[in-house]
């Protein structure tokens, strides 16, 4: 079954409740978000050439009962409380890293610790599922590297997981997805 597959799956399972489902996707420019939330959309919407995205762009679209919002954290700062609004409906959240950009390491792991001190996400269990994007790269850090440089050992009050991934070819996707979809229907599906 294909990440399509999943997609209906959940949404038929969430279906009974008629209850959207928010997932956030995130990560510093050239990450590969576009591209990984390229394969997340329908067949219709999606787009064959990815360019790189200029300035805050927010993309929203929806699959199924899945409503799917990305941006880049990038831009120094400048676009922060444009992105924070969007935390406080959320009941996901997947979190791009390019695995071979070995010197931005550190900026990911400074955008990672803001964003779980904010108010609206450091007082909930939402799931947080990481992409270590770019495997395919020669010098790609490990998923375990990764972890170990964001420091995902030390959060104690959320589900976390980290998934090796190519966006170029959808390796590694569907894995990340299994189990976000799954923290979200024990999260969320409580609490309905």
């Amino acid at each position: 079954m294909g990440v399509m597959g999943l997609f209906s799956k959940f949404a038929f399972f969430l279906g009974v409740r008629k209850k959207e489902v928010n997932v956030l996707v995130v990560g510093l420019n050239n990450s590969g978000k576009s591209t990984v939330v390229n394969h997340f959309k329908n067949e219709e919407e999606r787009v064959t050439e990815i360019v790189p995205t200029v300035g805050f762009s927010v993309e929203k679209f929806q699959n199924q009962n899945l409503a799917f919002t990305a941006f880049d954290m990038s831009g120094h700062g400048r676009y922060r409380d444009l992105w924070e609004h969007y935390y406080k409906d959320c009941h996901g959240i997947i979190f791009v890293v390019d695995s071979s950009d070995r010197l931005r390491l550190v900026v990911v792991k400074e955008e990672f610790d803001l964003l779980l001190q904010h108010p609206d996400i450091c007082n909930r269990k939402i799931p947080v599922l990481f992409f270590a994007n770019k495997m395919d790269c020669k010098d790609a850090l490990s998923s375990v590297k990764i972890a170990a440089g964001l420091g995902l050992d030390k959060i104690m009050d959320k589900p976390w997981h980290i998934a090796a991934s190519n966006a170029l070819t959808g390796e590694g996707l569907q894995e990340g997805v299994e189990w976000l979809t799954q923290q979200i229907r024990d999260v969320v599906l409580n609490k309905i």
